[in-house]
């Protein structure tokens, strides 16, 4: 698309122009198929779709692979980029507001090493069989958990306050704090083992000062200002988490880890930070501008990019219904050790909502292929079956732990994130 006029000023502007030509019409075809998600996940009135999984449906059709709509040029790619930092961040976000019990996140992190180890020899075999995807990443892909899509549906059917609901939030902080850890260090490479973990325990020390001093010393003046624009254009609160976010995005690109550690740690500290009720609308203007904005944007995109003639193969559907499969073995690994507590039907469902996984597949997927660690049809396969566990996996735990699947009702406004 060239220059625009309307007789007036030329868009893009001549220099934006110059480094590469702007598609409106695929950004605005992006942020159509962003706004119909949400739309088309409120039509039932019982029953709620996750948006995440629409909006990758969208991007499909948009995309080349159906109706060739839309490209991804360079300024919806960096959008996409700018969301999957996002992403994270609210992940970090999210390990702080839940206020796991203690005993949860510890039976959580012990059942998660049970899953890696397991995905790990499922991995390994695997490639030695053939496929095209390094064993490491297979297993952690298969580790993790969407906690953000089971918090809403958890809350509305009212098993958060329950033992059920307890260990499924273990479980789900489990497998989104560790997944990101890892990817940190064996996806990056930049250095060998040993001095990715040590540069990670000293990053790690940087954020636990910086969130020690985002805690107890805020100065008074500081406090004012950002209590006095809180409601006003100034909005000095978040802008400031958004100058942290990127700050430790760049600290940890350039001590040589995967940019989404950066924007997980920064979301650590911000959730210390607001975790108040003095917090909330700070907490809900950066919603706004990620799950209203820029998260949205990453998943249209992902669907643009998905590769949807290797899926519809028959060794990509016999691949993604293996990962799906290897989904529930994986994570329901974990759930034993709440056997004892929750019962076998429990413990059934708790390993269903455990294997519901598809944000972090995807960042994993991309991240993976960007790196050459996994061949793109595999995570084309990997992708497709994190689709179907958002889908199908929540409402059988809900059936099999005596709710019914009538109790998934909309998620409230203050858990809208919680779709992805």
């Amino acid at each position: 698309m060239g220059h625009c006029s309307l007789n007036g000023p030329s868009w893009p502007p001549p220099l934006l122009a110059e480094v590469a030509p702007l598609d409106l019409e695929s950004l605005v075809l992006v942020l159509a198929a962003s706004s119909l998600g949400a739309v088309l996940s409120r039509l039932h009135r019982r029953v709620v779709l996750p948006t995440v999984v629409l909006e990758i449906v969208l991007g499909i059709l948009i995309g080349p692979e159906v109706l060739a709509l839309a490209e991804v040029d360079s300024y919806v790619n960096f959008l996409a980029n700018l969301g999957l930092g996002f992403l994270f961040f609210f992940a970090g976000l999210e390990v702080v507001e839940k206020n796991v019990p203690r005993q949860s996140l510890v039976r959580g992190t012990l059942g998660w090493a049970l899953s890696l180890a397991l995905g790990l020899v499922l991995g390994a075999v695997l490639h030695n069989a053939g496929l095209d995807a390094e064993w490491w990443l297979l297993g952690l892909a298969l580790a993790t958990t969407a906690l953000g899509t089971l918090v809403p549906i958890l809350g509305d059917a009212g098993i958060l306050p329950t033992p059920l609901g307890s260990a499924v939030l273990g479980t789900g902080v489990a497998g989104e704090f560790w997944p990101i850890v890892f990817i940190s260090v064996f996806l990056t490479g930049t250095y060998g083992a040993v001095e990715e973990v040590l540069l990670l325990l000293a990053f790690g020390a940087l954020v636990l000062l910086a969130a020690t001093a985002a805690l107890r010393a805020r100065p008074h003046g500081l406090v004012r200002v950002l209590q006095q624009t809180v409601h006003t254009t100034g909005q000095a609160a978040v802008r400031m988490s958004v100058l942290l976010l990127a700050a430790l995005v760049l600290l940890a690109v350039e001590v040589g880890f995967d940019f989404v550690l950066g924007a997980f740690a920064a979301g650590l500290v911000v959730g210390l930070t607001l975790n108040s009720p003095q917090g909330e609308p700070v907490r809900m203007r950066l919603e706004g501008i990620g799950f209203g904005f820029l998260i949205p944007v990453y998943f249209v995109v992902t669907g643009m990019n998905f590769d949807l003639d290797s899926l519809l193969t028959p060794t990509g559907l016999g691949l993604a219904a293996l990962f799906l499969s290897l989904l529930v073995v994986v994570r329901g690994t974990s759930s034993l050790l709440w056997l004892r507590e929750l019962g076998t039907r429990k413990t059934l469902s708790l390993a269903l909502f455990g294997a519901t996984g598809l944000p972090l597949i995807v960042a994993i997927v991309g991240i993976g292929t960007d790196n050459g660690a996994i061949a793109a049809d595999v995570g084309t396969s990997l992708i497709g079956a994190g689709m179907i566990s958002v889908l199908l996996f929540p409402l059988l735990a809900m059936t099999i732990a005596g709710r019914g699947t009538a109790a998934v009702a909309a998620p409230s406004a203050s858990a809208e994130e919680g779709e992805y």
